[in-house]
């Protein structure tokens, strides 16, 4: 059985749908509090009737604003507990050739799913290791760990996230706070959902035919589910993993392989 400190407090960041909507069911199913954190209240409110008697606060968060951040933390901290159990989950991604990729385009990609995991750790990080208890999991990409074509500011974006990982982890490594990545694949989400749309514009397949061609390049065959990355964050948040550290976790059907 999953074990979780007692009263334990998340918060996950991009919750409103895909793979933060999954991971906040999954931890308050476990019983754990959660709070949930994104732009879109009305998508946040549908998760939140989600999880029971687990819900803590609804937060609408501008991830890339660090007074925003500052702010959000703070009220959440103050109505529902500190928080001991972070997944920043929440990221955009964007493809274009590198030489039609403008400053702008490279900014954003920068701002969604790098700074935005910088600016919400660096909130929440220094009050776990003051308690002497912590867990952040980052949700990063099969991008952050090898490179694709066509998505050049995103895969820097997430190779930083992995990088910012593992750095995070030996600092804190002695204060009772890990800090670990997942990497998944293409996974059922609005993101893939809006990668296969790009590709029916651009080349006229179906969008079946969209999707078999982003399943292709995992093993298996098939899209990852949004619920098979929430249960290696589960684990990743529970006390039993309290050894692992600084890892960055390949969710890809064997398409990509660490070590």
């Amino acid at each position: 059985m999953t074990r979780f400190w007692s009263n334990a407090h998340a918060l996950v960041t991009g919750a409103g749908t895909g793979i933060g909507a999954a991971t906040a069911i999954a931890l308050a199913k476990a019983g754990v509090r959660v709070s949930i954190a994104g732009r879109r209240i009305d998508a946040l409110k549908m998760t939140a009737a989600s999880l029971g008697d687990r819900s803590g606060v609804i937060a609408s968060i501008d991830v890339t604003d660090e007074t925003a951040v500052a702010k959000g933390v703070a009220e959440i901290e103050a109505k529902a507990g500190p928080i001991d159990i972070l997944v920043n989950n929440a990221g955009k991604a964007a493809s274009a050739p590198f030489d039609k990729t403008g400053a702008a385009l490279w900014a954003d990609m920068l701002a969604s799913n790098l700074s935005s995991v910088f600016l919400v750790t660096h909130a929440v990080l220094p009050g776990m290791a003051q308690r002497g208890r912590g867990r952040v999991i980052n949700v990063a990409s099969t991008a952050g760990l090898t490179g694709y074509a066509y998505v050049s500011a995103y895969v820097a974006a997430k190779h930083g996230v992995v990088g910012l990982t593992r750095s995070l982890a030996l600092e804190y490594a002695r204060r009772g706070v890990t800090v670990n990545a997942v990497c998944p694949g293409y996974t059922d989400t609005p993101l893939v959902a809006d990668a296969a749309a790009n590709i029916v514009a651009k080349t006229g397949r179906s969008e079946q035919e969209a999707r078999a061609a982003l399943a292709k390049v995992n093993p298996m065959q098939r899209l990852v589910t949004p619920e098979e990355v929430a249960d290696a964050v589960l684990w990743l948040a529970s006390e039993g993993a309290a050894s692992i550290n600084g890892q960055a976790v390949a969710i890809a059907g064997g398409e990509v392989f660490t070590g």
